[in-house]
This record gives C-alpha cells, sequence and structure tokens, in this order.
C-alpha cells in the first residue's frame, strides 16, 4: 500500500488553450497522505518515511484506499499530539475548501487571494488526485493578474515572458486586437457622416471632438481598470451592480461638473460663442455620466455570461464611448445652438 501519489491521470480534452489555464496544469501530484484508522504514532513514522520525496506540507490529507478525501490534519497537531496511539480520524478537520483539475485559473483565483490558504486539495470525483502548494497559488495568481492587464491593454496573454518573446510573436499577439478596434472605430467616421451638416453650419464644433470623445475615453478607462481589478479579487459581483452604479455615477456627477465647468471655460477663451460653449460644457457632463454607466455595466454582465471580463478591455470601452459621445455631442448641439434647431 503506498500513501504518495505519483501519477494522475490527464484531465479531460478541452481546448489546448484552456488547458494551461486549468487546475491541473499547476497543481502538484506530490502527496503524503494518511488513513484515518492510522495512530498518531504510525502516521509520524510515515511522514518521515515520505520526507525526502516531499516538501514538508503544513497541513497533510486524510483518504481511504480508494484514494477519496476524508479530511486535512495539520502537520503541527500530529507532531505535538502526546497520545501516540490516537487514531488520526479523531484529529482531522473536514475539507474546507477544494478545486477541480478542469476548473479554469479565473474562476478559482478570486476565492484563493481572498481565502489566503497555503494548501489546496485538488479532487476529481471526490478522489484526491493533486494539490495546491503555496508556490502553486502563488503561480496561479500571478499568471490570472498578468493575462488580465494584457488583455486590458487589447492584446492577447503571451506564452512567454517577454524578453523571450520575438517581434513576430508580438504581432501575433497584438494584431488581431488591433484590427477589431480599427473595425470597430470606423463606425466613428460613420457618425461624423452622419452630422456633416451640422459640422459645416457651426465648424467650431468640430475643434472640440478629440477633446469630447478623450474625455469619455478616460473615464471610462479608469472605471473599467478598478472594476475589473475588483471583480477579479471577489470583492464584487452583479449582485452589487445596484452599489456600484450608485457609487459610480455620484463620483461620475462630481467629476462632471468640475470638466465641464474646465470646458466651458476652454471654449470661451476660444471665442467660438456661448452657444458652442455651453454645448461643449453640457457634452461633457452627458459624457462623463454615460462613461461611468457603461464601464460600470458592460463588465459584471460578461461575468453572468461567463466571459472573462479583462476581455472587456479599456481600449474597446474607449472605441464604444468615442461612438456614442458623439452622437450624444451633435443631439445637444442641434437643441442648444439655434442655426442647427
Amino acid at each position: 500500500m503506498t500513501y504518495v501519489a505519483s501519477h494522475i491521470h490527464a484531465a479531460a480534452p478541452q481546448a489546448d488553450i484552456d488547458l494551461k489555464e486549468t487546475v491541473a496544469s499547476y497543481m502538484s501530484a506530490s502527496l503524503i497522505t494518511l488513513r484515518p484508522g492510522m495512530s498518531v504514532g504510525r502516521a509520524r513514522g510515515h511522514i518521515l518515511s515520505q520526507l525526502h520525496e516531499n516538501d514538508v506540507p503544513a497541513q497533510v490529507f486524510v483518504t481511504d484506499d480508494s484514494g477519496f478525501l476524508h479530511g486535512r490534519l495539520s502537520l503541527k497537531a500530529l507532531l505535538t499530539e502526546q497520545d501516540e496511539q490516537r487514531l488520526v480520524s479523531t484529529m482531522m478537520l473536514a475539507p474546507d475548501y477544494s478545486v477541480e483539475p478542469g476548473q479554469l485559473r479565473r474562476d478559482i483565483a478570486p476565492e484563493l487571494t481572498e481565502k489566503t490558504l497555503d494548501i489546496v486539495p485538488v479532487v476529481r470525483g471526490g478522489k484526491l488526485v493533486g494539490a495546491l502548494y503555496e508556490r502553486e497559488i502563488a503561480a496561479l495568481i500571478r499568471d490570472e493578474g498578468t493575462d488580465d492587464a494584457q488583455r486590458q491593454g487589447a492584446s492577447l496573454p503571451l506564452d512567454t515572458p517577454y524578453l523571450s518573446t520575438s517581434p513576430w510573436g508580438l504581432w501575433k499577439k497584438r494584431l488581431p486586437w488591433l484590427l477589431l478596434l480599427f473595425a470597430a472605430e470606423a463606425y466613428t467616421s460613420t457618425i461624423l457622416q452622419v452630422f456633416e451638416e451640422q459640422l459645416e453650419a457651426v465648424i467650431a464644433l468640430a475643434f472640440f471632438i478629440p477633446l469630447l470623445i478623450g474625455t469619455g475615453g478616460n473615464s471610462g478607462t479608469q472605471i473599467t481598470s478598478t472594476l475589473v481589478r475588483a471583480m477579479a479579487v471577489g470583492e464584487v459581483g452583479l449582485r452589487n451592480l445596484g452599489t456600484v452604479l450608485r457609487k459610480e455615477v455620484t463620483t461620475s456627477f462630481m467629476i462632471a461638473l468640475a470638466i465641464g465647468m474646465v470646458g466651458l471655460l476652454r471654449a470661451w477663451m476660444l471665442g467660438v460663442g456661448h452657444e458652442v460653449a455651453i454645448v461643449v460644457c453640457l457634452t461633457l457632463f452627458a459624457i462623463t455620466v454615460w462613461s461611468a454607466i457603461v464601464s460600470s455595466i458592460i463588465p459584471m454582465l460578461l461575468k453572468k455570461m461567463r466571459i472573462d471580463p479583462a476581455v472587456v478591455s479599456a481600449p474597446f470601452i474607449a472605441t464604444f464611448i468615442d461612438g456614442t459621445g458623439l452622437v450624444i455631442y451633435f443631439n445637444i448641439a442641434k437643441l442648444v445652438i439655434t442655426d442647427l434647431a
């Protein structure tokens, strides 16, 4: 009878892109396990006989002869127990948290971050097949954070360290996202064409387009970056959507007031007329609030649909707000400027 797991079967077939992001690719199959019927003295001897093959764990797992997980036992509690005839079953604790080898890294990283565990059992069908120790947990959380950062920058995650990645490799990772963003940004030109008459009638409106869409994109980037990170560590979820909206909309109102006043002052300094200045002020206010609503809702809806919210990168939010911001701008102009009425 052996109590050291030296081999595991491969996880269920998945797409290659998913395999490297599963628990199976991180877990260690090197385990020291005990049986419930072992005495403390026998358990100590067994652990000492295995230490030359394994690192010293903070906890060991208790399984039956078939490998089913029954509990966990602190190594310190085992080594300090005075009664060597006491059974392991009377000392073990129920396993309070476990993962499966096929689970995706992004699904468990928030819990691992929140729980600050030093060892996690990996089970399949109730049987212990491996474990995540401190270094595996740290690597999993680090890799998930790296992937999120790269996705938010509108780039596919790198398969190798940056300095080891060739320019060709970077090209393949970046170009698909840039082409997609290019196609999405193209509708901005369509919107400008639709409002061509307004631009010709009041050419001063064109002066402020970069300022307006830049403000909306920057505001959305701030919110998305903060919110996606909070979701990644388990601080917020769809259940908190109402709270998040209230917080972000309230904040955006205060920001919009300040930016709107600055925009009004800038328009006045350019001497474009009071009507255009009012349009710029009102648009800055509206775009800032609209950006807060969009940036708060979309990542949470994607999370509900089991899509990684990090995919909704800052450039995508900014691109969406660019187009909708122009629609807001020209419609406010039609309401305020008498020549466009």
